[in-house]
């Protein structure tokens, strides 16, 4: 565990020196913060306490967002991009003879970025929100680590469906399209946009079990204080059943691919 434990402080690290980039994402963050606090104002000033939320808790939600969006990679940004470039170059058969566990290499890897961006690029725009607007912060001290917990959750969840999106590029000859779709498909059911409980019928019952909720809404749901005593459990239930099935899922995908590449090496 050691090694993965210096493989998350070397992706912090790795993050850590790209400042300018950090602080270009920092105001993109806190400018469309801006925009969609303002929409949000105007929707919720026809239509209070719209899918259970008042004023106070609609902007909190906005803000948690941004704070998050880098972070859980809803707009990816992770590590998909040179694994699947790994593969296409061949040198993924280097980190396969590796002896240590390609998913959790890169799973630790992802946690230290993770790490990072909520610290980096998630603090200050949720700073200048609280600053800007009357926002609905805990009442209580121990909200800060059960919301901090179903983040956690929801950056393991974030990596495991890129991760499967990752390793896609073993069967496809580019893997841009599904990491488009993937990202485009975790902006609109995490509730960046909306929250879940303001889409319509079925495609909000189905949005609300879909693992995407994990990177957003629940968190989000649980600072809000939407969530105490079982029904808490029953949210990190939720998040940890999606992260073991899709995290299992990778690991077959991982267990398959591999044989392919021992036989082609062979």
């Amino acid at each position: 565990m050691r090694l993965y434990a210096v493989v998350a402080a070397g992706g912090f690290r790795r993050f850590a020196t790209y400042r300018t980039a950090t602080a270009a994402g920092v105001f993109t963050n806190t400018v469309f913060g801006f925009v969609l606090a303002y929409t949000y104002i105007a929707l919720w000033d026809e239509r209070p306490q719209l899918g259970g939320y008042d004023m106070s808790q609609a902007l909190t939600y906005v803000w948690i967002g941004q704070a998050l969006l880098a972070a859980c990679a809803m707009m990816g940004g992770g590590f998909e991009d040179e694994l699947m470039e790994r593969i296409r170059t061949g040198d993924i058969a280097v980190d396969l003879y590796r002896p240590a566990d390609l998913q959790l290499w890169w799973l630790a890897g992802d946690v230290g970025r993770a790490a990072f961006q909520l610290l980096g690029r998630g603090v200050v725009p949720m700073l200048v929100g609280a600053l800007a607007f009357d926002l609905a912060l805990p009442g209580s001290p121990w909200i800060w680590p059960a919301f901090l917990l179903s983040v956690l959750l929801g950056i393991v969840v974030s990596f495991a469906v890129r991760f499967l999106v990752a390793l896609s590029a073993f069967w496809l000859l580019d893997g841009a399209g599904a990491a488009q779709m993937s990202w485009l498909l975790g902006l609109f059911f995490s509730g960046m946009l909306l929250p879940l409980p303001l889409f319509p019928g079925l495609l909000g019952e189905v949005a609300r079990i879909l693992p995407w909720s994990s990177l957003l809404q629940i968190p989000a749901d649980v600072f809000l204080g939407k969530y105490s005593g079982w029904e808490l459990l029953e949210a990190y239930a939720f998040q940890g059943a999606w992260a073991v099935a899709l995290l299992l899922a990778g690991r077959l995908l991982q267990s398959v691919a591999t044989r392919r590449v021992v036989v082609q090496g062979g």
